[in-house]
């Protein structure tokens, strides 16, 4: 088969989120069928680590679709002239974009639905073009692809997707992410928080990520425990509101949050592996990485009692919820001061992690193309 991919979020260190999930699912999917030719659609020049074997053609289509003006004309008429040039047999998008009036099997990646959940936290013009075309996009596909049971769910109430049209694929986690020795974490302490212990949260700024609330609930736990521990933020600062500089800014113990910005991976990993708990309270989340991550490293979660996060950990972390600083704060000090309930959530984590692989999403993915081009 001749396989046309939109790969527009595979950018040199910034694979995060969807780009990590396309990375690291077409990697293994194009290796894996040598006997089909995979097209990566990219928007820019592309690094040649994404050329991932000899069946890959890649495609450069301008401009750079990162906005919605962009969107639809890439998507709406770059990509189609593109597609009709190619001919292939079957289209695969892993963002949830997909091109207008195309005629061949579809297989559309749906990741999560939050701007009709929480469509303040969107751009007017942003919002505006996700109502008007999401809807289409879904509807159009020949098969969903989505990474967790909730967000299944989700999509089928909201766009009256058939439940045997979705196939859930989670997410899994890079072989970087796996514990530390003692002396190394303390080398990473004395990096970045002077050798004190820290909770660390990962990921963009966003206000669904509901950092602010993060740093109330660690203003509650300094001044109700009088821990030194630290809060480390790692993440670009991108979408940082004036709501969250402002909480920052008044927070009293503000010199104890550390703001790494984007990190490489190597980094990242060090980070959640010295950390002392991973602190991931998003207010909505299709299903959230950082949590196997931290599984991975043997670090404990605290996260939200909502959306996917109680499906993608399993009992192996503390819910609270993210709407109050008090319940998150509590989740901090029984994290701190409870060992026995560390251990444990330590231990059920190694289990629950083991449920998860990019192997088996992109086994699960390529499944859903097979489907797709299925004549039955």
């Amino acid at each position: 088969m001749n396989i046309a991919i939109n790969t527009r979020f595979l950018i040199k260190d910034k694979l995060e989120g969807i780009g990590r999930f396309t990375f690291e699912t077409i990697k293994r999917i194009c290796i894996n069928n040598p006997e089909h030719t995979f097209y990566l659609l990219f928007d820019r020049m592309y690094d040649k680590e994404f050329v991932f074997a000899t069946n890959v053609k890649p495609v450069i289509i301008p401009f750079q679709a990162r906005h919605p003006l962009l969107w639809k004309f890439w998507f709406h008429f770059q990509v189609p002239r593109v597609i009709r040039k190619i001919n292939p047999d079957v289209f695969i998008s892993t963002d949830g974009y997909v091109p207008r009036g195309i005629t061949m099997p579809i297989v559309n990646v749906i990741h999560d639905l939050n701007f009709e959940h929480n469509p303040h936290h969107v751009p007017k013009g942003v919002l505006h073009y996700y109502k008007k075309y999401f809807p289409l996009y879904a509807q159009t596909s020949t098969r969903i692809a989505t990474v967790s049971e909730f967000s299944k769910q989700d999509i089928m109430s909201k766009y009256a997707i058939p439940e045997s049209n979705i196939d859930v694929v989670y997410n899994g986690v890079s072989s970087v992410f796996k514990p530390l020795r003692h002396e190394q974490k303390q080398i990473v302490k004395q990096q970045f928080t002077n050798g004190n212990d820290f909770f660390v949260y990962v990921g963009s700024l966003h206000p669904r990520k509901n950092i602010e609330r993060l740093f109330e609930a660690f203003e509650q736990f300094k001044r109700t425990t009088l821990s030194p521990l630290a809060l480390v933020i790692v993440g670009e600062a991108m979408f940082m509101s004036k709501k969250i500089q402002s909480a920052f800014a008044k927070n009293a113990f503000k010199h104890d949050i550390i703001f790494t910005g984007r990190v490489p991976d190597e980094t990242l990993a060090k980070l959640i592996a010295s950390a002392y708990a991973l602190t991931y309270v998003p207010l909505f989340e299709g299903f959230g990485i950082p949590l196997l991550e931290a599984f991975a490293c043997d670090v404990p979660v605290i996260t939200s009692n909502c959306t996917s996060m109680p499906e993608v950990v399993g009992g192996a972390a503390l819910l609270c919820d993210p709407k109050s600083s008090d319940d998150i704060m509590r989740a901090m000090i029984r994290i701190t001061e409870d060992p026995e309930i560390r251990k444990q959530l330590i231990e059920k984590a190694a289990v629950q992690r083991q449920k998860f692989s990019w192997d088996i999403t992109a086994e699960k993915l390529w499944e859903s193309v097979l489907k797709s081009v299925s004549k039955d």
